[in-house]
Order: C-alpha cells, then structure tokens, then sequence
C-alpha cells in the first residue's frame, strides 16, 4: 500500500545564500539569484536543495556514491536508503540500464519573512496571504487596505521605514504560529513584524536583498586581476522561507533495519520448502546475501540515528540538518549557504478533491 505524506518545513537562513541564475547580467548587479517568474521574489529552488539534501544523507550513511547521478558502482541501491528515497540507475542481469525514481519531491523554498532595517530596529515583512498559506493566524485584518499602510506586531503611530520607502501605520494586529513553530526563533520576531500588500513586499524585498562586492585573484600573482571587481546579491541572513517536501512511497518497501531483518526471516521460511525450484533458490540466496551486506553496513554506521532511519522522511531531514552545518548554494567559501529548521515540519492534509486541511 502506497504511502502519501505531505510537511511543510519552516527554515531560516543563518548566512546569506545564493542560488546564481549562472551568468552575468546588465544592471545594478553581476551575479544575480533566481527568482519566482511571476513576482520577482527571490527563492530556493527544489532542485538546489534536493542536490544538497542528497548528497549529505549520503555522506552520513557511508555510501558517498549514492549522491550522484549513476550508482552502477552500489550492489544494490534498491537496499540503500538514499537510493531509494531519491531514486537510483541500476544495471539489469541483462546489462541493461534502467532508472528508478524516487520517492521524494522538495520544492522551491519560498520567503515568508524578510528582515528590513528600520527606525525601528530590524523587523521582518510579510504579506497577508503568505502568512495564511503557510498555517499563520492573524487577528481582525481587513481584507483590503491602502497600499501606503502596513501594520504591525506592536504599537506604534508614526509612519515606520523600510529601507528608503517610508509608510504609515494602520494599527496594530496580533499573529499566531502553528505549534510546531513556536519557540526562541519565533519569539524574537513576533512583536517585529510588518504587514504590507503583495504590490509593495517585491520591490521592498529586491531593494533590501544583500549585495556584496568581490575581485577574481590572479592566480600567478596572488593579487587582484585587473578589470575582475564584480557584485554579487543574496538572500539575506534570518530571512525565513517555506518548503513543502512530499513522500509518495508507492513502493512500501524501504529497507530500515527493521524491515530488512523481516526480509530476512521470511527467506529463511521460503528456504525450508522441499518443493522449491533450483533457479528460485538461487534467486533467494542473492536477495538474503545483499540484505546481510545492508544489515551489516548500518550496524557499522559510525552515527546512532542513521541506524535507525524508519522511513524516507528520516534520510530527508538528516540531510536537511546538515544545511545548517554545509549550507546550499554558491559562494560557501565567502560563509553563504547555511540554513537551519526552525521547530518541526507541519503535516498538511488533503481531502479526497485535493484541498487542503
């Protein structure tokens, strides 16, 4: 039976991070980041964090070469849990080639809440609709508003800046977290929240993104080469973004430690058959010598919790968590990249017409 599981993860950026559209542009900065189409808003994409979420669940595993794209070096990558949570190629008796996809989809991290400097002191933008898609409560908050007006997390009556732009405010409105988010990174922004229109939080996102300035080196010289000075932007630290990460196991078949040493015991049975057929036999000896080689790599495993990876989501978030240590994206030689999980993920839940609950 197939197994369907979607959370939401909240995250937040402990350096800056950049995801590079791969070349240089005209205008106010070289190196520019990718972007949603329609709004213009920065992201992570799904792509960039799925490389990077693989490739440390394989680390942590043991079995770096699980974290590229040809695994015909692994015996049996249908017994290895990366492979299997995120898809492998294996070579077939026949010497064919055949690919299996995985059972995991990470999609693009999107921003929820951006840190802007103010009069204030730094406070995080936000709008309506971001909020309230990600599972966020907000008190009595009309359904329009002008487009010069923000409100906040607390009280104030002057017109607050963000960045260059100055707006006034309309009063004061109380947000609630789910649960699951609520903690030390919650309570250190909630009462610095700004609520604008959808209209305004692109260009108050584009004109506060960080830019910074480097120069390629010369490699024979050790000095800066001449006419190499270019700019690069990036997601600033603290910001917080949503990621949905979904688990369709069709296969019901993932193979913890737990599970493999059932496999094992149910071969055992099928050995003790007088009627079993020579070339089934030989098939059974395969199958019970590849899962004693998996039972023998996770008990040599050097850390506990791999050990007992139950599921898919557990390789996920192993991997997730070294974001915090290895981050994702470019510029990690100049300290970009990282980013932490801020409480637990949320489990969102649909209906049999596909809303959500």
């Amino acid at each position: 039976m197939a197994i369907y599981k979607r959370l939401l993860y909240l995250l937040m950026s402990t350096d800056p991070v950049h995801i590079s559209t791969g070349g240089y542009r005209l205008g106010g900065v070289d190196n520019t980041i990718v972007r949603e189409p329609g709004t213009r808003i920065p992201k992570i994409p799904g792509t960039s964090l799925h490389g990077a979420i693989r490739s440390y669940a394989a680390k942590l595993y043991e079995t770096p070469e699980a974290a590229g794209q040809s695994q015909e070096s692994i015996e049996n990558p249908d017994k290895n849990p990366v492979c299997y949570t995120f898809g492998y190629v294996k070579k077939e008796n026949n010497g064919d080639t055949r690919a299996y996809s995985g059972i995991i989809n990470i999609f693009d991290a999107h921003i929820l809440l951006f840190p802007v400097y103010s009069m204030a002191g730094p406070v995080w933008v936000s709008t309506k609709e971001r909020l309230q898609d990600a599972g966020f409560t907000i008190d009595d908050l009309p359904e329009s508003w002008d487009k010069d007006t923000v409100y906040l997390t607390w009280e104030r009556q002057e017109p607050l800046n963000l960045g260059w732009m100055t707006l006034k405010v309309a009063g004061k409105r109380k947000i609630e977290a789910p649960q699951a988010w609520e903690g030390d990174q919650w309570d250190a922004i909630k009462d610095h929240i700004v609520l604008v229109q959808s209209s305004l939080f692109t260009h108050i996102v584009n004109s506060s993104l960080e830019v910074r300035t480097s120069v390629a080196i010369d490699p024979a010289t050790g000095a800066a080469e001449e006419g190499a000075l270019f700019t690069y932007e990036a997601i600033p630290r603290a910001t917080f973004l949503t990621m949905d990460v979904v688990m369709d196991d069709y296969r019901d078949n993932f193979p913890s430690k737990n599970n493999l040493g059932n496999w094992l015991n149910e071969i055992e049975q099928k050995f003790k058959d007088d009627n079993l057929e020579s070339e089934k036999k030989k098939q059974l000896q395969l199958e019970k010598a590849a899962i004693k080689l998996a039972l023998e790599h996770i008990d040599k495993l050097n850390i506990e919790k791999v050990k007992n990876w139950s599921n898919p989501l557990d390789v996920v978030e192993a991997g997730l968590k070294m974001l915090q240590w290895l981050g994702v994206g470019g510029m990690g030689t100049r300290g970009f990249g990282r980013i932490a999980i801020v409480g637990k993920p949320v489990e969102k839940k649909c209906d049999r017409e596909g809303n959500n609950g």
